[in-house]
């Protein structure tokens, strides 16, 4: 398939981390939030992993130290409720992708390049599965995403940053060149911030400016990048969606707040994992021997134990919970309070690959 008749989109979840937040305490949506631990409670250190759009007023910013976004903000609120909520999240996101196309390459928990050239939903117009996917995401977590929809994953990137948040924008083929010329040199993507003051000494403003000049030159200033920057600024990247990888595991995790301590809650919770393991498994055409069940209690300790069967194990819900309880017997007592759990089963095949026992003695 021709480079330019391809339909890529990339979602980019907006905030994702502070939107998270948002929706766990929506009397954060109109304060300044910052997702990093409060610097004033660790000696200063901590990093920002994000801020929602009211925090980015005052110039805070992702990678910044939490020190410096508080100087910048006094009056912003710091929430950090961890890795594992977030990576819940964008699990079920993934999995709505799954929905539409298994060309899917994950660039972090909050964005994704999706080729839906020939997609599930046999829908051609690329900008209708971009507000379906859009839409399924509000619909599902909540949570609103920006989407770029092009040929190839550089101006699909570059048109998910254009109108944020909650856009769709469309760079088409006869298009791109025009969109390039305008687009200020620091907003290309892999221009960095080491980059863009020798794009400055060289009078390279924007796009336009970059395409004035030749392959050599570029080369000549910045290496190998040359040549990208020089293919980048007449819109051309050939770069596939990178998604044929092997999964190796299938699991779902679910976080508690407050902690749960009872045995009846620990056994709906596994049961209700246990169903949603079952399902992807079954989406994926995927069986497993290994079973792994992960605990986190109220202090924050976290243990796993995993049982490897000789033969696949069953799909089914009361497999995997019966399995699950049997591990949850060593761990220690769920009176401490239980935070997360976890099911996750490894050790994949797809399911054309049997378990064949031969009867060798009547």
């Amino acid at each position: 398939m021709k480079t330019k008749d391809r339909k890529i989109i990339h979602v980019d979840m907006d905030a994702f981390y502070a939107s998270i937040e948002e929706r766990e305490d929506p009397s954060l949506k109109s304060k300044p939030l910052i997702v990093a631990k409060d610097p004033r409670k660790t000696g200063g250190r901590g990093v920002v992993s994000t801020a929602n759009y009211n925090a980015r007023k005052y110039g805070v910013h992702s990678a910044m130290s939490a020190m410096k976004a508080l100087e910048l903000c006094p009056n912003a609120v710091f929430r950090f409720s961890g890795f594992d909520l977030y990576r819940s999240v964008s699990n079920q996101i993934h999995e709505i992708f799954h929905e539409y196309t298994e060309m899917t390459e994950y660039v972090a928990l909050d964005e994704a390049y999706l080729d839906i050239t020939d997609n599930k939903k046999h829908v051609l117009d690329p900008i209708q599965v971009a507000r379906m996917i859009q839409n399924e995401i509000w619909d599902q977590t909540h949570l609103t995403c920006s989407v770029g929809v092009s040929y190839n994953k550089f101006l699909a990137k570059e048109a998910s940053d254009y109108a944020k948040p909650v856009g769709i924008t469309v760079i088409e083929q006869r298009d791109a060149l025009e969109f390039l010329a305008k687009l200020p040199i620091e907003k290309f993507r892999g221009v960095g911030k080491k980059t863009v003051p020798k794009m400055r000494e060289l009078n390279i403003n924007n796009g336009e400016d970059l395409l004035a000049w030749s392959q050599m030159d570029l080369i000549k200033h910045f290496g190998k990048f040359g040549y990208v920057l020089y293919e980048r600024a007449r819109g051309i990247d050939e770069r596939p969606v990178e998604y044929q990888r092997v999964r190796k595991s299938i699991g779902k995790e679910r976080t508690f707040g407050p902690a749960i301590d009872n045995q009846s809650e620990v056994d709906a919770a596994l049961q209700r994992i246990a169903g949603m393991v079952v399902k992807t498994m079954d989406d994926k055409k995927k069986h497993g021997k290994t079973l792994v069940l992960k605990i986190r209690y109220a202090d924050f300790s976290t243990f796993t134990k995993r049982m490897t069967l000789d033969n696949y194990i069953k799909n089914s819900p009361e497999e995997y919970f019966a399995l699950a309880n049997d591990l949850l017997v060593d761990m220690p007592d769920i009176t401490k309070g239980v935070r997360l759990l976890g099911i996750t089963i490894t050790n994949l095949d797809d399911l054309s690959y049997e378990n064949i026992v031969l009867h060798l003695f009547n």
